[in-house]
């Protein structure tokens, strides 16, 4: 453990980012590496988007990035990739809990499968990572980030699972944040009409939800991006805590 204050700065910082290869997940790669970070990039099955934007990362700083392919339902693995993630950078000063599955799951055809799914993505792995990675951030001072949904505090038809399983990983940030204080910072940002879902959503349903927008516009990318950045580096008296990126919808 350090005993200094933890130093705004990314500079060398090694950060693992799960679900990296593609959308927010890149959009939080691009930007946390050009703030000097070195950022370790997983995917499950992106393998293609992970390399080509491992390689593009790399032309900019030699050995800045890597990527590593994990199936995150699979607990017993977890442990191997933070040791993978610590062999190739000397370190683990960071964890962005990315990865997240979403699909609907209406009452009277929901599987014991899809709670696996679901629940095994978006708050098993997230808790198992933050053990596995717990002692190689607390030696650096290091920060967990979560991304949670403004979902996690107001249902969503037909998302039983989905809404559930956040709402999990936001009462998981809160206690993680106990947990692993003083050593570790563990904060969550929400996101909230971000990048619409790749399965269907009809123009209506996308009007009807910038209705409820404040700011009467959907957000980008780089807005949940600019967050993990301030929590990651900037916010070293911050801990417990799940901004929402959501342009207002969660006022009401």
């Amino acid at each position: 453990m350090n005993d200094g204050m933890p130093e705004k700065t990314l500079d060398d910082k090694v950060i693992l980012i799960t679900g990296a290869a593609r959308r927010i997940g890149a959009a939080i790669v691009t930007c946390l590496h050009k703030n000097d970070a070195r950022i370790a990039i997983h995917y499950r099955n992106s393998a293609d988007e992970a390399k080509s934007l491992a390689a593009g990362l790399n032309k900019l700083r030699p050995n800045s990035a890597a990527v590593f392919q994990s199936d995150l339902r699979k607990v017993d693995t977890l442990s191997s990739l933070i040791d993978e993630v610590v062999s190739w950078g000397g370190s683990l000063n960071g964890l962005v809990n990315n990865a997240s599955t979403f699909y609907p799951t209406p009452i009277g055809s929901i599987s014991e499968q899809q709670w696996d799914d679901i629940l095994g993505s978006n708050l098993k792995a997230p808790l198992f990572l933050a053990q596995a990675a717990a002692p190689y951030l607390r030696e650096y001072n290091g920060a967990i980030v979560n991304i949670v949904d403004i979902y996690a505090n107001k249902p969503l038809l037909d998302h039983v699972l989905y809404g559930s399983a956040k709402a999990g990983l936001a009462m998981l940030t809160r206690s993680l944040a106990k947990e692993l204080a003083p050593d570790v910072r563990v904060n969550g940002v929400s996101p909230g009409a971000i990048i619409w879902p790749e399965n269907e959503m009809t123009k209506a349903t996308q009007q009807s939800i910038l209705r409820q927008i404040p700011l009467s516009r959907a957000g980008e990318p780089a807005d949940i991006a600019g967050c993990v950045l301030y929590l990651m580096r900037d916010a070293t008296y911050v801990t417990g805590q799940i901004i929402a990126v959501d342009g207002g919808r969660s006022t009401g």
